[in-house]
């Protein structure tokens, strides 16, 4: 049945963070009048995920064996609802302030899409170029317009017009839907909104697992080698996890 919204969750062994991820994901939901539903993508993990999603409020477990978050989030896309799309990182928790924006900035319909601020939790474990890297980001994200796969918004008739999350390639998905729906909407008089007042809290895991010169030096290689982003095995440190 239609709904207003649909939140999209991909997950690969995502079973310790997501109670708190669906935590605030419902009690954001329950403070909206619109109806929405809330799916999580079990992305061919190996720990109890499907289980705590279900267990922790998701409405819809779904299952993608291909481990790759572009077709993750897609196939959350092919079995919802919504008129309205919401993307969520299983890391990452939202307030009742921010999907309310959000929800708020599609209704007008001028709006197309759009992302958050990110503010990263366990910032005191983080090094000075992790720190500088996040602070890049944050300008840069605003200047150009461009939503962090963390949080992303969008209407859903412009999301399957421009053919979704290019399956083609394994990182910086959410760059190319950015731009592509900046596009879309342009066309359209609608505009891409990065909204600042209420910011998406994120993990910064990757940050703690790995040293900054380190991720540094992957970012880097991603920028002079473009065509990376299409290979798992060279983008590998978005998808492996160090042994803990």
């Amino acid at each position: 049945m239609p709904t207003d919204y649909s939140i999209i969750i991909p997950a690969f062994n995502e079973a310790a963070e997501l109670p708190a991820t669906l935590a605030a994901i419902r009690t954001a939901m329950e403070s909206q009048s619109l109806d929405g539903e809330c799916i999580v993508v079990d992305n061919n993990s190996t720990d109890d995920t499907t289980a705590i999603a279900t267990a922790a409020g998701a409405d819809q477990v779904v299952f993608e064996p291909i481990n790759q978050i572009a077709r993750a989030r897609n196939a959350g896309v092919a079995v919802s609802q919504g008129q309205h799309l919401v993307f969520v990182d299983a890391d990452t928790r939202i307030s009742v302030e921010l999907l309310t924006e959000a929800l708020q900035q599609l209704a007008t319909g001028n709006c197309v899409a759009g992302g958050a601020i990110i503010e990263f939790d366990g910032m005191s474990e983080v090094g000075r170029i992790g720190r500088i890297g996040i602070a890049v980001w944050k300008r840069i994200s605003q200047l150009t317009r461009t939503a962090a796969g963390s949080f992303l918004f969008c209407r859903r008739d412009a999301f399957e017009a421009i053919g979704g999350f290019d399956q083609k390639l394994y990182a910086s998905e959410e760059v190319r839907l950015s731009r592509l729906l900046r596009k879309w909407g342009r066309e359209r008089g609608m505009h891409f909104d990065i909204i600042t007042s209420a910011p998406a809290h994120t993990s910064a895991r990757k940050l703690q697992w790995y040293s900054g010169p380190k991720m540094l030096g992957w970012i880097l290689f991603m920028l002079l080698v473009p065509i990376a982003v299409r290979s798992r095995k060279l983008c590998g440190f978005w998808y492996e996890r160090p042994v803990q």
